[in-house]
Parts: structure tokens; sequence; C-alpha cells
């Protein structure tokens, strides 16, 4: 996805042309897909989107907001690429064509200021997002926020909505455990959200690489991966987040990151630069170097047979949600469940021994469908979100489980939501809080 020119007024070369050629129409990304799934139009599919795209780049049609409408409501979840058989490329498609949206048709004033202010300011700067968590910390304890409510930008979720932001202890930035004989070293994404709304996870995964003799490096100059940015066409603004990126983890360690979606963008940072480009080839020889925490983990994992694991505590069955990013984005599938198994496995050994109900798996139905979170899709189209992720819930309660393990914090926040909401009392954890406890010792 490269950043179009503002001047630019030819689409042909704008849209990715010779992409929506790979597109056979054949249909059968249809009912994978959620958007098709909600309103039943042809053009809210993946192979509508394709033709849009195809007519629009060949100067059949004029993007008008129709257009804008159906490129801007797409999850952009990645499923019809796990069912394509011609292998098109959908997510980089959707990319470009945002972009593109972004430079011919600005939006207005107010929304052009708050998708910078978000984009360049807020994500891009972790002061800005030390001093705008403090302050919503501040409305939501008085009660001030509901007095902001009037003020706020459509499509920001309701002060009843958000989440609650947790106390400073728990913001505090993230400090790797030095070991005396690390085994290996790695680099974590400490991100922009995640110390924000899950500090609790990010020491977990730094906490569960320890228990393996690997010493996390945090390079502390980088707030934001930039996939937010790049996934809602703001294409200049993830360019210059990724050399901010390429440049702060310099060197051949790999890239451990306990983010779905931001494990997905960063291993297609190339995406963002033109071939010719000298940044082309340092994004892609980064982007080799990603790895997703569960796959780095599965190969490595001893769960202590003494480990006390908070979160077994009362439960006896188990499922896992896959995160779109994770499974069709990066085509991991097996690697989590590889590590939820050896963790259930070490823990029922325990409960053999003291006579008590062991754990069990149960697979979660159409657990590769989206939950509806999505990045900013659950703030920007939340009736839509809730409707996607009622099946989930749904299929969630059909499996009787006590908890859900996911790998992906946008989907826990909407998993932990959606429960709440029809006072579920399943706990919802991410799979670095599991495995940190599962390979701690028990004092």
């Amino acid at each position: 996805m490269k950043a179009p020119s503002r001047d630019a007024s030819r689409w042909e070369e704008l849209v990715e042309s010779a992409r929506t050629l790979d597109c056979i129409h054949c249909g059968l990304c249809l009912d994978t897909c959620p958007t098709y799934e909600l309103t039943g139009r042809e053009s809210a599919s993946p192979r509508g989107r394709v033709h849009l795209m195809r007519a629009a780049g060949e100067g059949r049609l004029v993007p008008d907001a129709d257009f804008a409408a159906e490129m801007n409501g797409c999850l952009v979840c990645r499923r019809c690429e796990s069912v394509c058989p011609a292998g098109v490329e959908f997510g980089p498609m959707m990319g470009q064509t945002r972009a593109a949206l972004q430079a011919l048709q600005p939006s207005s004033t107010g929304t052009r200021f708050w998708r910078w202010f978000g984009f360049r300011v807020l994500l891009s700067r972790r002061w800005a997002l030390r001093a705008t968590a403090a302050l919503v910390r501040l409305g939501q304890v008085t009660g001030l926020d509901r007095l902001s409510a009037p003020l706020l930008p459509r499509g920001f979720p309701a002060p009843a909505d958000a989440p609650v932001i947790p106390p400073a202890r728990e913001r505090r930035r993230l400090v790797p455990a030095r070991l005396a004989a690390p085994t290996e070293q790695a680099f974590v994404l400490e991100g922009c959200v995640m110390p924000i709304l899950f500090g609790a996870e990010n020491r977990a995964t730094v906490a569960a690489l320890a228990a393996h003799g690997v010493q996390a490096i945090a390079p502390p100059s980088v707030a934001c991966c930039g996939s937010l940015a790049a996934h809602n066409g703001d294409a200049a603004g993830a360019t210059e987040l990724a050399k901010r990126l390429i440049e702060a983890y310099a060197g051949d360690a790999p890239i451990v990151v306990n983010s779905a979606g931001c494990t997905s963008h960063m291993h297609e940072l190339d995406e963002l630069f033109e071939r010719d480009d000298p940044w082309h080839a340092r994004a892609k020889a980064f982007s080799e170097r990603v790895v997703d925490f569960t796959t780095y983990l599965s190969t490595r994992v001893r769960p202590q047979a003494d480990a006390h694991v908070a979160l077994f505590q009362g439960v006896t069955r188990v499922t896992y949600d896959d995160p779109c990013h994770l499974c069709h984005g990066m085509g991991v599938r097996q690697a989590p469940r590889d590590l939820l198994d050896a963790a259930i496995a070490s823990e029922n050994e325990r409960r053999r021994a003291a006579g008590t109900a062991p754990i069990q798996r149960v697979e979660l139905d159409e657990s590769e469908a989206c939950c509806g979170a999505a990045g900013l899709y659950s703030m920007l189209h939340p009736a839509e979100s809730k409707k996607l992720l009622e099946s989930k819930l749904d299929a969630f309660e059909a499996t009787g489980a006590e908890l859900l393990i996911t790998a992906n914090p946008g989907c826990q926040m909407q998993w932990r939501a959606g429960l709440s909401a029809r006072g579920h009392d399943a706990n919802v954890a991410h799979i670095a809080t599991l495995m940190a406890e599962a390979t701690a010792r028990s004092r």
C-alpha cells in the first residue's frame, strides 16, 4: 500500500488494478464475509468490492459516496483470503483503495482533524497516549466523562461503551526482566494501546519468554506499529511509523508480537513501499523477523507441573477463538492450540493427583469468523459490530466453557464487553497470561 498524491486524478493509478484481475468471481468468499452476511448485498462482499475496484481502475466507475461506503464498511478480516482459490490479496488491495479515497475525496474538516490527531499525534507519541489515558481515567472516576458526550465526534463510542482505563500502576511502561544467562534475545512490541489497556498482558508476554530463557528487548522510542493508520487509509502516516519501527528494531533478533493485528501488519510492512524504494528491502528484511508470540513459544513451551494457573480455577471447559489477522492474515491456527493443550495437560496431571475433575478444551463453532472488533470497526460501526458478535456469543454458550482464550487484545476487549452485556460470568484472557502462569513455578 503506497501513499497516493493528493493532486492525483487518475484512479487507474491508485487502485491495485493488477491484483483485481486475480479474482475469478467464483463466489466462494461470499459465505465467509461478515458484511455480506449482514446485508446480503453483492457490493458488500469481497467479490463485489473487487469488481468495484476494477471498474474504478478501468475508468468505468466514478468513485462516489456509495463506493466509499462499501470500501470503508469492510472489516478487512481477510477470511475471504483463506478460501480464495485464486490467491487474491484482498487485504493489501483494500489498504490501497482506502488510501486513494482519503487522498482524492477528503472528508470534513472535523473528520480530518480527528484522523490527524488520532493517527499522527495520539498513536504515534507515547506521551500523548499516556496523557490522554490519564484524562479519560480521571473522567471515568469522577463521572465527568458523561458530560463530554455531546462534544465527541461522530463515531466515537459513548462514554458508557468506552473501555475502562486501568489505574496508573497498571499502565506503567514495560520493563523486561534481565536474565543472568539468557539463551536467546528477542524484541517485543510494547505497542500503543497495549500499555494503556493491556499492560498486564504485555508483562505476561515478557514473563513467559523469560521462563524459557529468552530476554525481551522493548525499544522505548516506538509507540505504534502503524496498523490502525494503514488499515484506515492513512498510508503516509503508516509509512512514517514503519520507518521508525525499522530503525528502532535494528539487528537480526526475532521480533515477537502478542497482538494479531500488529503482527499481520508488521509481517507485510514492505507493502508500504515501492519496490525501487531503498526502504522496501529494509522493510522486507524486517518483516521476515516478525513472529507471532504463540508461534515463537510453541516450540519452546515447558509448562510446569507445579505451576499455579489462576485462570483454571473453577474451570472444566476451555475454548479458543481465532483472531482474524492471526488465522487469515498469518495462517497461524495450530500453535495457540498447542500451547493451550500443553497447559491443560499439565493442569490435568495435577488434578488427577488431587482427584478433581479434569479440564477439557472444546472447539468453538465458526472460531475463524470475525467477532466484530476489527480495529476501529467496532467504534465506527457499533451496531453492525454487535450483530456480528451475537452469533459468536451463541457459539460460546453452546460450548459450556467457563474460559475463553484469544491471542489479540481487540478481540479480548470485544468478547469481554459482549459476555458482560449478556450477564455471563465467563472469563476472557489473552494466551500470554495463561502461558505466564503455566510456566511459572508456584512459590
